[in-house]
């Protein structure tokens, strides 16, 4: 048994001080005062539960739909872990159909293999409208079919989420979707505010980057952003990096939606973690300038955002304090993915899936089931 004493610790009501966290087998076993515990390891900083980012198309210079192999996956998991990242879901772009399976098959064979943080798998199309495919291949858009759902369910390990434009799927395929276990969400969709709630009706959990690559709010047509806002149980994705979305927007999704609904993501590309200022999606030429992923005609192409840089801006843009700004990256993703039973939160019983954060915001230590 470890245990891990904080300047302040991150328990569901707040922060703590003077507390040591016990952890046995990968596990959080109790909470107890500083002075019961049987052997203290004294850490400076601030220890808060792992964030969980459901968004990963790639780090550490690697693209996952350029690389979906258990090496690829390990690669980018190391690199976003360093901004205290414990759980991912890498994410694959609108591609092939051959492709999505070899990611399906990878990432199934890096669970087995125990490659730290791999919570399953996040494929973003290709079953979107290519009226809102942003960077995304128009030539890999497609329409959905039996074929799409058998691949989409076929992840034997971990959980799989899918982003697909609910207004072009043919009747009683969400609800396939979701009775074979995929979670599905609405993004890329130029659905009106009417096809988004009947898609609500039959299963879509949530959106993906809420505001981007789909219909807005207007008066007599509220498109998907006002069902999204409207939704009580909708969970809504945000890309808090300062280029996707006006903090202004951001706090009016945070007063719709409330702190637990909103859960930050990256959208990340191979730039995190790594040297990397340009390179290629789809054969068009990515760079990054100033902190601002694009193609060379403007478009958005993810972004250098890190789930540690997304907490910190959360707390300025939203104006929240950092622990809701750290419940947004971590219990409300796991929440989103059904994990909440696993990992998300600092409580008995749950995985030590853990980051150590300075004054600063900077991720100084990580732990994956209690693993550095």
């Amino acid at each position: 048994m470890i245990g891990l004493c904080p300047s302040r610790l991150l328990m569901p009501d707040g922060f703590e001080m003077e507390r040591c966290l016990l952890i046995e087998d990968g596990l959080i076993v109790d909470v107890v005062p500083l002075e019961n515990c049987p052997s203290p390891e004294i850490l400076q900083g601030d220890l808060v539960p792992g964030f969980i980012d459901l968004q990963v198309n790639g780090g550490g210079g690697v693209l996952f739909n350029d690389e979906p192999t258990v090496e690829g996956i390990a690669a980018i998991g190391r690199a976003h872990r360093g901004f205290g990242t414990t759980g991912f879901l890498p994410t694959l772009i609108s591609d092939d159909l051959d492709v999505i399976d070899r990611g399906m098959r990878a990432v199934e064979a890096a669970i087995q293999e125990g490659v730290p943080g791999v919570l399953g798998i996040h494929i973003e199309g290709p079953f979107i409208n290519v009226e809102k495919r942003g960077i995304h291949d128009a030539g890999k858009i497609r329409r959905i079919d039996e074929a799409g759902v058998e691949l989409l369910s076929s992840l034997k390990s971990g959980v799989t989420l899918v982003t697909l434009a609910p207004e072009l799927d043919p009747p009683g395929m969400i609800e396939q979707l979701i009775e074979r276990g995929v979670t599905v969400a609405a993004g890329h969709t130029a659905a009106s505010y009417e096809d988004t709630w009947d898609a609500l009706q039959s299963g879509v959990t949530g959106f993906t980057h809420l505001f981007n690559a789909m219909t807005q709010l207007n008066s007599r047509a509220p498109g998907a952003v006002g069902a999204a806002l409207e939704s009580k149980q909708a969970w809504c994705g945000i890309i808090a990096d300062g280029f996707h979305v006006h903090p202004a927007a951001l706090r009016v999704a945070l007063r719709a939606k409330g702190p637990d609904k909103l859960v930050l993501v990256t959208d990340a590309m191979p730039t995190v973690g790594s040297d990397q200022t340009t390179f290629t999606l789809g054969g068009r030429t990515i760079h990054v300038e100033n902190g601002r992923i694009a193609a060379e005609d403007g478009t958005l192409a993810g972004s250098n955002l890190n789930m540690a840089a997304a907490v910190g801006n959360a707390v300025r843009m939203l104006q929240v304090d950092l622990p809701a700004a750290v419940r947004m990256a971590s219990l409300n993703p796991a929440r989103a993915l059904g994990l909440e039973g696993t990992t998300g939160a600092i409580r008995p019983g749950l995985r030590a899936d853990l980051a150590l954060l300075d004054s600063e915001g900077r991720t100084v230590r990580t732990w994956i089931a209690g693993a550095e």
